[in-house]
């Protein structure tokens, strides 16, 4: 999948002044962070003249993201790599560097390179019924470099076209501080889907002409709370024919999604936070986000990851 990306992170607070620095309620860490946060500013940017590989950390995996995906996460210029100031996430066939036949009967070892074991990540090996991950791919984050809490995100992407590819532009906890997914929560800041031919059971096109938005929040797997938490956006023309922004808003009190800086929706918890929103005490499980804010798990540092 091709695509730009433009990152800009800026900051949420009522008082501006251009002559002095305003102290911001976002927080920062992480090797590209700032060492001053001041209200209005951007404390983060990439336009991609290049790749920077201390900035973008990459996924080296076959672990298909938890949910037997078959691409194998690359750190590879053949799958990720930056033209005239634009970004390109690129997925090859595997049979067209190692022959079909290698993904019946080969091995996959990353070695020391692997960064999730999961799923069996590190190591796989070909059979006649469980071939190796036929695609490569790449996935680029910022979790050594840049981690921030409340701000503004603003990303020029032009999402890709091809049956069954997932874009995906992704927050994720840096620190996990209230556990495993989606306890410590996920901000899908948007996801499609490749088809341009591809119907719900009602007949709506789920393909390149929906984007979705959504939180993951829950207090384990089986009770995640996302579809409280989900919005859609449709283009008849599809999000693969221009470029276009999506952006986020995150502050102390709401989480809003926009697109072309217009508002989709917003989550606007009230005291009771994302357990009373979930209406989640009936279920007899322990509160995760007990002594957090009304925003917990969105009270905590995350990092960019797509």
């Amino acid at each position: 999948m091709d695509r730009r990306v433009l990152v800009v992170f800026t900051v949420i607070f009522l008082l501006k002044n251009v002559h002095t620095c305003k102290k911001s309620v976002t927080t920062v860490s992480g090797s590209h962070a700032p060492k001053e946060v001041c209200s209005g500013k951007i404390i983060f940017q990439d336009n991609f003249d290049d790749l920077d590989l201390k900035k973008w950390n990459h996924e080296q995996t076959l672990g298909g993201g938890g949910n037997w995906e078959f691409q194998w996460y690359t750190n590879s210029r053949n799958n990720s790599y930056v033209e005239n100031g634009t970004l390109h996430i690129r997925p090859t066939l595997v049979a067209d560097e190692y022959g079909k036949d290698f993904l019946y009967n080969g091995t996959i070892d990353l070695g020391k390179e692997c960064t999730n074991s999961a799923w069996f990540g590190c190591l796989r090996v070909g059979t006649k019924t469980q071939i190796l991950n036929p695609i490569k791919s790449a996935r680029i984050r910022t979790a050594y470099s840049f981690s921030f809490k409340y701000g503004k995100v603003e990303v020029r992407a032009k999402n890709p076209a091809g049956d069954w590819l997932w874009p995906a532009i992704w927050l994720l906890p840096t620190d996990w501080k209230y556990g495993g997914w989606p306890t410590s929560g996920e901000i899908d800041m948007m996801e499609s889907r490749g088809n341009r031919q591809l119907l719900s059971n009602s007949g709506h096109k789920i393909g390149v002409q929906t984007v979705g938005y959504t939180l993951n929040w829950g207090p384990n797997p089986d009770y995640n709370q996302f579809y409280k938490t989900h919005f859609d956006s449709f283009l008849d023309v599809g999000y693969d024919q221009e470029f276009h922004k999506y952006q986020l808003e995150w502050t102390p009190d709401y989480i809003k999604f926009s697109i072309d800086d217009n508002e989709v929706n917003a989550v606007i918890p009230s005291s009771g936070g994302f357990w009373q929103l979930g209406a989640l005490n009936s279920t007899g499980l322990k509160n995760p986000w007990i002594n957090g804010t009304k925003m917990a798990p969105y009270d905590q540092e995350f990092h960019f990851s797509d």
